[in-house]
């Protein structure tokens, strides 16, 4: 109902909107040319992915995601996310299939039925299919799963086979990473070396300056400086396309008028919430909110009426008052004395066209065979749960045996709860739910406290179709006027509006600060014919209008010099103070103590650096004085420039470690840390990035 009250407000901008876009849409028929679109959402090493090969793909991971998480709607980032990981997917499959097909590995039929009902089954086989009253894997569970299979409603059917793929494919993917894994060779020279670089230990005396300790005046940077760096360097800043937008929002929000109409619309409502005997359509058809039966206890009501509640007689009704950016108001429907903690066990028997159901028996047929199961029960109560695990339909079964432990008011379908809320502890009974008939056996209950029930009509505070207009009309203005970044920024200046910022943009980028649903701002950044110091059309978005600037534009690869001048700029001035350092301390005839006495450093003493540390002696990461030190002769003094200081080194000795025949940890050692990175999809990485992927997501969404 709110999503058409909006609607509804909107109605006259979206005339406006819908003949302006039918006419552009004609117009272009007979402007554009008869090329299309690629139908391919990428191409990978020259074999297409189509959009409906990646839209099926898609279809299938929101599906398995609502049914995971039993929710009937995902959010628009949700959505994204699974996007971007359903292009992942088939990407990696693409790629690693011509893998796959070069070595020869393949999944024959019969290691699928190894998988699937062999005495070894895949880790998700037992997974999925473990006794719940012994916890162990039990294969009679799989057995019975796939000869019913055939009797079962076609989502099930669907989610079987996505299952059995994900097994083919993880076991291909495990074989081809232990053929991989067991690649690896380590010479024994290598070992060795390795063996040394951990255990020889150098014993020195140093002095070190950082950077940061001195003047930025004392070296200034050339243009030569610049390009020196950045040709050693240039690879490291080798990224991916991105874009820099400057924007400005148009929020629209609800005027005072707006706010009057919202609160004159409930206090209407008044006299009839307090009057009415049909509380629940009445309160579904008025308000914004559909209306909710559950219990509340002391500190679940919310605070602006909840002293008033807990104290008032049923029929008492509060309002109008705001929350939540709603006028509201609150009828008091009912006071009992109720366990908000609730224990049952039920066995579910289920029907054509009962929710969720995937059975073929009719209503008739459940209601004979749910009346068979409760005379059983009402004899012998023990029984339930051996007779949940036969005939119930509840998904749960094979985990829980029907039981389906403590659960909160609220948390059940209304007929569900009413009985075990109505009846004491040790009852059974048949009820009849969306979902089929459950024979139900109450099993605990915690104590009772007072609770009371409510009815809320709510009504948004939300902007009129006149506001929009006019929120849309400041935004035209503002288009119309300002046509370059130059005057963009300018006219933002002068009015002092609150220009927003949104650096380093990515392709698959879904985030812009402030803004819900960006994909199309990013589109456009992103669109080829989009020229950086550009502004967009107005974008209609949700509760907003935006304006955007492209204020950069840096394409795929190793960005020109000049790009990234500015962001290499505290590495250049490093490098030159690294220079000049290492010419001071060599003109000083490399004397630890006058170095020391210069600078006002102290000398240090350093007895076990061994090639293998990762830093130097709480100077940091400084692999080049780590490096240098190993290639000195005992009683040499050297001056090295570093990452972020400057070392005088004087090397006292190398103390060697004891040779060794015994270098099997070394080499465990190195194979581990390899075999992980397999399994960490390394091999993967690699492959992907010598492959040609063209990526036309941008196209789709």
């Amino acid at each position: 109902m709110a999503v058409i009250g909006k609607i509804r407000q909107r109605s006259g901008l979206l005339v406006v909107v819908i003949g302006v876009a039918l006419a552009a849409f004609v117009l272009g028929d007979f402007a554009r040319s008869s090329k299309r679109p690629t139908p391919n959402i990428g191409v990978i090493n020259g074999e297409n992915i189509s959009i409906q090969d990646f839209n099926r793909k898609f279809d299938e991971q929101v599906e398995n995601t609502r049914q995971q998480r039993g929710e009937d709607r995902l959010s628009q980032d949700e959505l994204f996310r699974i996007r971007e990981s359903t292009w992942s997917q088939l990407v990696q499959q693409q790629i690693m299939d011509e893998e796959y097909k070069k070595l020869g590995l393949v999944l024959t039929a019969e290691e699928l039925f190894e998988q699937v009902q062999g005495p070894d089954p895949h880790q998700a086989i037992i997974q999925n299919f473990t006794d719940p009253e012994t916890g162990q894997y039990n294969r009679d569970l799989v057995i019975n799963y796939l000869q019913n299979l055939d009797n079962m409603g076609q989502a099930a059917k669907n989610q079987w086979i996505v299952f059995e793929r994900y097994i083919k494919d993880d076991r291909l993917r495990t074989k081809y990473q232990t053929l991989v894994s067991r690649s690896y060779h380590m010479p024994k020279a290598f070992a060795q070396l390795l063996y040394h670089e951990k255990n020889d230990k150098a014993e020195l005396e140093f002095a070190a300056i950082r950077y940061s300790n001195l003047s930025d005046t004392l070296v200034s940077l050339t243009d030569a400086d610049y390009k020196a760096f950045y040709d050693q360097h240039k690879k490291t800043y080798d990224r991916e396309a991105q874009r820099d937008i400057e924007y400005l929002v148009f929020e629209v929000k609800a005027s005072e008028e707006d706010m009057e109409h919202a609160k004159e619309y409930v206090e209407s409502l008044i006299d009839e919430l307090r009057l009415t005997q049909h509380i629940e359509s009445f309160v579904n058809n008025n308000s914004e909110t559909p209306y909710n039966p559950q219990w509340f206890g002391k500190g679940e009501v919310s605070p602006a009426i909840e002293e008033l509640m807990f104290e008032a007689e049923p029929g008492f009704v509060y309002g109008p008052y705001f929350e939540d950016d709603n006028y509201k108001i609150a009828r008091l429907v009912d006071t009992d004395y109720r366990s908000d903690s609730l224990k049952a066990s039920h066995i579910l028997i289920a029907y054509s066209g009962a929710l969720r159901s995937e059975q073929s028996r009719s209503v008739a047929e459940a209601k004979s065979l749910a009346d068979s199961l409760l005379a059983v029960v009402q004899k012998r109560p023990t029984a339930l749960e051996e007779l949940a695990r036969e005939f119930s339909d509840d998904s749960s079964v094979e985990m829980n045996s029907g039981d389906l432990g403590w659960f909160q008011s609220g948390q059940m379908v209304a007929p569900f709860e009413k009985f075990v809320v109505e009846n004491p502890v040790g009852s059974i009974g048949l009820v009849e739910t969306d979902f089929g008939f459950h024979i139900i056996k109450v099993t605990d209950k915690n104590k009772a406290d007072r609770k009371i029930q409510l009815a809320i009509i709510t009504r948004e505070a939300s902007p009129s179709s006149l506001t929009y207009q006019h929120v849309f009309s400041k935004a035209s203005k503002f288009a119309a006027e300002n046509k370059t970044l130059e005057q963009f920024n300018q006219t933002i200046e002068d009015e002092g509006l609150n220009k927003r910022i949104a650096p380093a943009l990515r392709l698959t980028s879904n985030r812009i600060p402030g803004i819900d649903n960006p994909r199309q701002i990013i589109r456009w950044a992103f669109d080829e014919k989009t020229k950086a110091g550009e502004l967009s059309t107005i974008f209609d978005l949700d509760n907003m209008f935006v304006i955007a600037a492209l204020t950069k534009k840096s394409d795929k690869g190793i960005p020109e010099l000049e790009m990234i001048k500015e962001q290499i700029e505290p590495l250049v001035r490093n490098k030159k103070k690294g220079d000049y350092l290492v010419q001071k301390m060599n003109e000083m005839d490399k004397d630890l103590q006058k170095v020391a006495d210069t600078y006002q450093v102290e000398i240090e003493q350093l007895d076990d650096l061994n090639f293998d540390s990762r830093m130097f002696s709480g100077y940091g990461q400084e692999n080049i004085a780590i490096g240098t030190v190993f290639t000195m002769n005992e009683g040499e003094v050297r001056a090295v420039a570093g990452s972020n200081s400057a070392f005088l080194l004087k090397l006292k000795a190398i103390h060697k470690a004891d040779e060794t025949d015994d270098i099997s940890a070394i080499v465990n050692e190195q194979r581990t840390t390899f075999q992980n990175s397999i399994r960490g999809n390394a091999s993967y990485r690699a492959i992907e990035k010598i492959s040609v992927i063209e990526d036309n997501r941008l196209l789709f969404y």
